[in-house]
Parts: C-alpha cells; sequence; structure tokens
C-alpha cells in the first residue's frame, strides 16, 4: 500500500480514518458476514493504514493521524455490539499510539461523535431511526472539533464532540457498568419511539 502510494508520487503527511459502517440489530440476529466486514472497514483498516504511512512520518518528524472512535467507545451499546466493541479498540488504540509518539513531532488523536446528521443509518433498516431521535450534530461540527484540537498546543490523546456528548460520557463514569448498559438498552430501544407517540 505504501509503496503504491509513493510509485504515484504522493507524499503522505497526514491521514484520517474516517471510513466506518455499523449495523443496528441484537447481535444474534445479525448477519455474520456483514459482523465481519464492519471489523474489517472499523478496525483492521484503520490499523493498517496506520502501519503503512506513520513510518514515513516519523522518519520527517512530523504531521498527524486523526482516528474517528465514536461516543459509542465509552458506553456499552445494545444493538450495535460490535460497533461498539469496534470504537472502542479504535479509541485505546489511538490512545496508546498517542503515547508512543510523544517526542517524535508526530500527533494522534481519537474524535468521537455522537449522533450526527449523516447517512450513517442508511440500511440499517426502520428500527435504526431511533438513533437519529435527538439533536444531531453537523459533520461540519465534527470537522471544527478535530481542527481545534488538532490546533492546541499539545493535544491530548482523545476529544469528544459536542458539549451534549461529553456530559452524557461523564455521567457514565459516574455509573456502575451494569447501570451504564440497561440505560443504554433503553436508549438505543427502537419501542420508545413508538411508546412516545401520542395516541391518536
Amino acid at each position: 500500500m505504501r509503496q503504491t502510494v509513493a510509485d504515484r508520487g504522493v507524499h503522505v503527511t497526514s491521514l484520517i480514518n474516517n471510513a466506518g459502517f455499523g449495523s443496528f440489530a441484537p447481535f444474534t440476529e445479525a448477519d455474520s458476514g456483514h459482523l465481519t466486514a464492519e471489523i474489517a472497514v472499523d478496525v483492521v483498516a484503520p490499523v493498517q493504514l496506520t502501519a503503512a504511512f506513520l513510518p514515513g512520518m516519523m522518519s520527517a518528524g512530523n504531521g498527524f493521524i486523526i482516528n474517528l472512535a465514536s461516543v459509542s467507545a465509552y458506553l456499552p451499546s445494545p444493538r450495535m455490539a460490535v460497533y461498539g466493541a469496534a470504537k472502542a479498540f479504535v479509541l485505546s488504540f489511538t490512545e496508546s499510539l498517542w503515547t508512543e509518539l510523544r517526542g517524535t513531532g508526530v500527533t494522534a488523536f481519537a474524535v468521537s461523535p455522537g449522533a450526527t446528521a449523516t447517512e450513517f443509518t442508511t440500511g440499517m433498516g426502520p428500527d435504526a431511526q431511533v438513533l437519529t431521535a435527538g439533536r444531531l450534530r453537523r459533520p461540519e461540527d465534527v470537522v471544527a472539533t478535530a481542527l481545534n484540537h488538532l490546533d492546541r498546543r499539545n493535544p491530548g490523546p482523545t476529544v469528544i464532540d459536542g458539549r451534549l456528548n461529553r456530559l452524557a460520557v461523564l455521567s457514565s463514569r459516574l455509573m456502575s457498568r451494569r447501570r451504564s448498559a440497561l440505560t443504554m438498552a433503553r436508549v438505543f430501544d427502537p419501542g420508545r419511539l413508538s411508546a412516545s407517540q401520542p395516541a391518536r
């Protein structure tokens, strides 16, 4: 991969691992092939791309890597168990990279958005509308969060996009893991949307 890019005369100075997709269904009902592809895109690809291009950045003594994690990396994700686990991997992987890269001139950090107005839920089925039922951030907001963090004098390993998302993560840390999982099960329950509709 690295050689193919070099052969085309491209000098890589930065990498943004943004590609990803998820599924929304109880784990036992999800298609195993779809889940395998999800892991390949959300976990394997960022690792392979980072392995391909990070050595060149370190040799040059500058550059940056931004990995897209998710608020789901911090929270249990019923009906999105593999996606949440994949993003938890991305978060942990990036935090470790950040530590290893200190003093090299290369920056690495993870951006964790929550519900954002993109096509992420396309093809997930009608139940996935529960994921976009609240206030949505815009893609531009996420980009601004990432760039503002990059511009800091000493950016940390992670940044969460949006005040409400930061509060959600903070609140989850004050709960037991059991309580956090049960709370997220209610948040991701498609039935809560129909239950909130006024009777006719």
